[in-house]
């Protein structure tokens, strides 16, 4: 018999179709031109954009998997919803779009893209990273991911939840992609003057 997941599982596998499905629409019916193409030369292209989420949520995802083994080999299974904190919540808060200008920073050396990746490839890559992301929220749905906690990989002595860490990864993906929308609109309007 096949487990159902819990309603806040359902919510975070949704928030991923909704993701996925936007970021099939941003690629669908563009070339590797448009895909390479950057409003400045301080902006990210497209296809920048979705390699910055797939080397971002393998990053994530190194860091949440040793915390996830132990909890799931320690049988920690759910005390409640796979709920943020206050802290986290805040910080997720900060990912999601439209992204305030005060609040846009750097992407840690760590996770920047390589420099003009074809659109196809990071399409493949984003699509890739984004079915790690499913698969560890399917194999962990049943333990306490808002006990079980991880270091984040990014920020030295911060620990997260692994309940905050996937909804993490949902703002951060739902921000570049918007970010990436932004671009496809900017092209538009550049080849359209």
């Amino acid at each position: 018999m096949e487990q159902t997941n819990p309603a806040d599982i359902a919510v975070l596998d949704d928030a991923f179709d909704t993701i996925e499905q936007d970021a099939r629409a941003l690629v669908g019916g563009l070339t590797e031109r448009s895909g390479a193409w950057r409003p400045d030369h301080d902006s990210w292209s497209i296809a920048e954009c979705l390699d910055h989420l797939a080397i971002a949520n393998r990053v994530y995802l190194r860091a949440m998997e040793p915390a996830a083994e132990r909890a799931l080999k320690q049988g920690s299974t759910r005390r409640g919803p796979a709920q943020p904190g206050m802290i986290g919540s805040w910080f997720i808060r900060t990912l999601e779009p439209p992204v305030k200008p005060r609040l846009r920073t750097r992407a840690p050396q760590r996770i920047q893209p390589r420099r003009a990746p074809s659109l196809g490839d990071a399409f493949t890559q984003f699509l890739a990273s984004h079915d790690e992301v499913r698969s560890f929220l399917r194999r962990y749905a049943q333990i306490d991911l808002a006990g079980a906690r991880f270091p984040n990989p990014l920020v030295r002595g911060i620990r997260f939840s692994l309940a905050t860490g996937l909804h993490v990864i949902a703002a951060h993906e739902r921000r570049h992609v918007w970010q990436a929308w932004r671009v496809r609109e900017s092209a538009a309007r550049a080849v359209a003057a």
